[in-house]
């Protein structure tokens, strides 16, 4: 039978069959648990260079259709993952140098949420530009949310907010304790699929516990030692919202390396700096210290601001 797969906690992986909606607790059939891994290449897309066993995540994600057997007592078998619409993934944290390998993390969702808290812990802009590089990749909608708005936004927060909204981001300030926003979250979560991404402590399952407080869901402090989030969500799991939608929760990201997204391609995906690449000189431009770089230009006009690029040049390896 076919189903959905609706949470991954500690290796099981619950799938609501169709029809039914029975939720079947399933492991994967063996054949499944391969890590398929690519050689570093300048082409694009890649031939598989070996196989191992134990694919770093699993090879399901959260959003999957799949095909499972089912036994008596509520458990079942994966044995079919069905090709996905959309999916979201990175490189695998700790690859090999030689190696490296995809890691899943959503799938079949038409939009990701980038949620940053405005401080404690402080917004890191090029963490946000790197998921943004790694959506536009995934041909994916993406709606930044700036959350703990309580706390007061400083006005550097506010400024970089401006220049996401001036590229055709939204950009949403919330606050699950005061209700501040909350309203345009749920609009903008009702009739689509979402994912949200973030780090530790920026207070996404806050959230969806304040647009819909039967979730329930677990929430943590951040740690006044290290400024920086504890892990509260410990597994990926989906939820139908009473309001219309569903979203995807997901464990705090400490890092996202991108995947199938080439060096030389990187400029492509960065909306601010795309409009001028085609205006370069040279067609290899660089973008660093090429005569007649258009994006040098624009940079210089303020048509660029310097965290963007600077952002694009950590991205780049410049």
């Amino acid at each position: 039978m076919e189903g959905l797969v609706t949470r991954i906690h500690r290796g099981h992986y619950y799938v609501e069959t169709d029809g039914d909606e029975t939720v079947l607790v399933c492991r994967l059939r063996s054949k499944l648990r391969k890590r398929l891994v690519y050689p570093e290449s300048d082409q694009r897309r890649q031939r598989v260079l070996k196989v191992r066993r134990g694919e770093r995540g699993g090879p399901v994600a959260v959003g999957d259709r799949v095909r499972v057997t089912a036994a008596d007592d509520q458990t079942g078998v994966i044995e079919e993952i069905l090709p996905p619409d959309t999916e979201l993934a990175r490189r695998a944290a700790g690859t090999e140098d030689r190696y490296h390998e995809r890691q899943r993390l959503v799938a079949n969702v038409d939009q990701i949420m980038p949620v940053f808290a405005v401080q404690d812990p402080d917004p890191h802009f090029r963490f946000l530009d790197r998921y943004l590089v790694q959506i536009e990749a995934a041909e994916l909608s993406a709606i930044i949310c700036l959350n703990k708005a309580d706390l007061g936004v400083p006005e550097d927060v506010l400024d970089m907010a401006e220049v996401y909204l001036a590229m055709g981001y939204p950009v949403l300030f919330t606050s699950a304790e005061t209700g501040l926003g909350l309203d345009d979250l749920r609009a903008a979560l009702k009739g689509h699929a979402t994912a949200f991404l973030g780090p530790s402590g920026v207070g996404k399952s806050s959230l969806l516990n304040a647009v819909q407080p039967d979730l329930a869901l677990h929430t943590g402090e951040v740690s006044e030692i290290t400024g920086k989030g504890r892990h509260t969500t410990t597994g990926v799991a989906r939820y139908e919202l009473d309001g219309g939608g569903t979203v995807i929760d997901t464990p705090g990201l400490r890092e996202l390396g991108l995947w199938d997204v080439e060096p030389e391609s990187v400029d492509v995906y960065f909306r601010d700096l795309a409009p001028f690449i085609d205006h370069c000189r040279f067609p290899d431009c660089v973008h660093l210290t090429e005569p007649g770089c258009a994006v040098l230009d624009a940079l210089e006009r303020g048509d660029v601001t310097p965290e963007r690029y600077e952002s694009y040049l950590r991205l780049r390896g410049l």
